[in-house]
């Protein structure tokens, strides 16, 4: 097995960038998900499940670790502060901030009740300490597993940035083979460590449109018919160090 891809998301929810090598934190990879946008009427941080638009948003690191923003307007917001918030507020038609996640409590954000009906119950969720990600420092995703996916619903469009993985792996095979690692194995990447926690539970974030990538509910309900509405796996790191695409990945069988 081998590491074939590398992405961290600068900002919540926006598209994020394609990296050859990454440090891996305990907290995740450096500069994933650090900085979100906070609606200044509801106090909670904006997703693309309720705020669909920030998809067409990208976001890379400066060299300093500011998040570098580029609007679907064309405009682009270098770090925090009023002038970037200005431009984010008229972008999204509402009074928001961006933020960092560094120092801060638990912060929060809604989803649907349903993942293909946005007129559904809005339902609130409280993000981990630290980072603004949904569960757990890292998301992986193998290569078996999106063939699998792919052969049951061979009409969608199976693009790995509707799946926002940070670290995919090339298995051998179909399957879903992540299920197998959780709470049963270890992941070797070099030095690294990683511990697969539970599969991770997709949302309404899947079915939605981005540049070059249609609206697609089929994606989910795929998922959700065929394997409880799950995809990839939510990962814990045990040693932290550096990773690169190219990578040979081990498993560690518990005894």
């Amino acid at each position: 097995m081998h590491l074939v891809q590398i992405a961290r998301h600068p900002v919540k929810s926006m598209q994020g960038e394609i990296v050859a090598s990454a440090e891996i934190e305990r907290s995740g990879v450096r500069g994933d998900r650090c900085w979100g946008i906070r609606d200044d009427t509801t106090d909670k941080i904006l997703t693309g499940r309720r705020e669909p638009q920030l998809l067409f948003a990208a976001a890379t690191l400066a060299a300093d670790g500011r998040p570098v923003i580029s609007l679907p307007t064309g405009v682009t917001c270098e770090g925090p502060g009023a002038k970037t918030d200005a431009a984010l507020s008229e972008w999204l038609d509402k009074p928001v901030r961006l933020v960092s996640s560094t120092g801060r409590p638990p912060e929060r954000a809604e989803f649907f009740a349903d993942a293909t009906d946005d007129t559904s119950e809005s339902l609130v969720w409280t993000m981990p300490a630290g980072r603004f990600v949904d569960a757990l420092p890292l998301l992986v995703l193998t290569t078996a597993s999106l063939r699998t996916a792919a052969a049951l619903y061979p009409d969608g469009d199976w693009q790995l940035r509707r799946f926002r993985p940070n670290l995919v792996i090339d298995v051998p095979g179909d399957g879903w083979i992540e299920d197998t690692w959780c709470r049963r194995a270890t992941l070797r990447i070099g030095d690294v460590e990683l511990r697969p926690h539970e599969p991770c539970m997709r949302c309404t974030m899947v079915t939605r449109p981005q540049p070059a990538v249609d609206e697609d509910r089929d994606i989910f309900r795929t998922l959700a018919r065929n394997h409880a509405g799950q995809f990839g796996a939510w990962t814990t790191v045990t040693t932290p160090g550096t990773v690169q695409v190219g990578d040979t990945v081990s498993i560690e069988p518990d005894n």
